[in-house]
């Protein structure tokens, strides 16, 4: 072997048993693995802030302020104040993904005002014929009869699709509510954003992004039926009625798990809401708002790693104790925009369509003519949560933090619309980490059980997490 070949493969042995290079065979493996995973592109909106159109970590690092956690894994994620609109760090933030079951929260902050609570609806087999394969579900059956309150709960603890085309059919049709929910989101300014199925089961083209999911869950909160319903971490549901007997109902748990808890992850302190998702083609996704101190924050993870259990969740619940600790210390990167009739002064109402349709977002209201008679009784004292519960029925375990902010002052400053009517930064120091791209298999599904009811709200943080998942669509 000739001297200068000699001396090169001793080079290379001590370097590998040193650690500091790769095998070829090793390099080539990552190269081709780093190919593989998907990357943010290259220009992305720069709506809300030029800081929030750069791919990677963007955050302003200074005196007093925290590091962000470490080894976070989300493609795409940001932490705001739900008050103020401030984005206090963010990375990818714009970046379109396919949402999950958090596209159901623009669903729910379009049509909840067009269907009053009380009403009363008997299913039939064409509203659950276009649920897709091996969707969530609450279990609604066919020609039993519902209240849509009834069925909102299924939408929000149970992620239920079957709810979620049952209460569309009631509105006017899915192309109707896929029609309205588009319309909605570009209202809000949340132009990342395109629909096409109203559950977020994974269809092509279907995307959102961080930033959008977090406006949409802003605009969502100034509802109050819509933080009764985020908030709530187990509910009865009706079950099957058998010929003669009464009717039987069972519990249902929020599937969010910062708010049930799970092995591996406590209940997060202060969380009242809002939405959890997961698909193949998504992965997990979550928004999240909590309050602590009088201080309420937002955050959205996208898509994290799926080595690790429940990551969205972790990773949801360390940006929001980091954003805790940097509220009041970091210097904002940018913004949340209002919705446009806010910005122009136009006071454009909600998407038009649907059965007796209303305005989708604007003044703290309920669901249809009955939130009227919560704010009368509220004018005179009562609580509005109970008022809330006794109008629409039925037993609902709210979190401590989901009482807070039901009970908050809404709907926030800046946000509210002028003539609600129905119609058709400086620089700082940014990191870079790269996004991770493998999906979470579903887990296994439980069969929701019969039971009585749950007894007092300080008994939600530790109330079991029944899930209804599978491999299409889990939330």
């Amino acid at each position: 072997m000739p001297a200068l070949k000699k001396i090169a493969l001793t080079v290379t042995s001590a370097a590998l048993l040193s650690g500091f290079v790769l095998s070829p065979a090793a390099a080539a493996d990552k190269d081709k693995s780093d190919d593989k995973q998907p990357k943010p592109p290259g220009i992305m909106s720069s709506l809300g802030g030029e800081r929030l159109s750069m791919s990677g970590t963007q955050v302003n690092l200074g005196p007093g302020v925290p590091v962000l956690p470490k080894e976070l894994t989300g493609r795409s994620w940001i932490v705001a104040d739900a008050e103020n609109g401030d984005v206090l760090a963010a990375h990818n933030s714009h970046w379109r993904l396919p949402p999950a079951s958090t596209l159901k929260m623009l669903f729910a902050d379009t049509v909840l005002p067009a269907l009053q609570p009380t009403t009363t609806h008997k299913v039939t087999e064409s509203e659950l014929a276009g649920v897709g394969e091996g969707s969530s579900l609450v279990g609604i059956k066919e020609d039993h009869t519902y209240t849509v309150h009834d069925l909102w709960l299924g939408v929000f603890l149970r992620s239920g699709n079957d709810a979620v085309h049952v209460l569309s059919e009631m509105y006017g049709g899915v192309p109707e509510t896929v029609t309205a929910m588009q319309k909605h989101a570009e209202e809000l300014q949340a132009l990342d954003t395109v629909v096409i199925s109203p559950d977020g089961y994974d269809a092509p083209r279907q995307v959102s992004s961080a930033y959008d999911l977090t406006l949409i869950a802003r605009s969502g909160m100034q509802k109050k039926d819509f933080r009764e319903y985020a908030a709530t971490a187990s509910a009865d549901f009706p079950g099957e009625k058998k010929k003669g007997k009464k009717r039987e109902s069972f519990e249902i748990q929020n599937t969010n798990r910062l708010i049930t808890g799970d092995i591996g992850v406590d209940p997060y302190q202060g969380i009242a809401g809002v939405k959890n998702g997961y698909t193949t083609q998504a992965g997990n996704t979550f928004t999240g708002v909590a309050e602590r101190n009088g201080k309420v924050l937002l955050v959205t993870v996208m898509h994290p790693s799926a080595d690790e259990s429940h990551a969205v969740y972790k990773e949801a619940a360390q940006l929001l104790d980091w954003g805790f600790a940097a509220s009041g210390k970091v210097t904002p990167i940018g913004e949340l925009v209002p919705p446009k009739s806010v910005d122009t002064g136009t006071g454009t109402g909600a998407a038009t369509g649907g059965k007796g349709a209303a305005p989708a977002a604007g003044a703290d209201q309920g669901s249809g003519g009955q939130a009227e008679a919560a704010h009368a009784s509220a004018a005179n004292g009562s609580s509005g949560v109970g008022i809330a519960l006794a109008i629409v029925g039925g037993l609902l375990v709210l979190l401590a933090g989901g009482v807070f902010l039901v009970n908050r002052r809404w709907p926030l400053p800046g946000l509210t619309r002028r003539a609600p009517a129905v119609s058709d930064d400086p620089t700082g120091t940014a990191g870079t980490t790269e996004p991770d791209g493998t999906a979470d298999p579903a887990e296994p599904a439980e069969p929701a059980a019969s039971t009585d009811s749950a007894s007092s709200a300080s008994s939600a943080s530790s109330a079991s997490s029944a899930s209804s998942a599978s491999s299409a669509d889990k939330s």
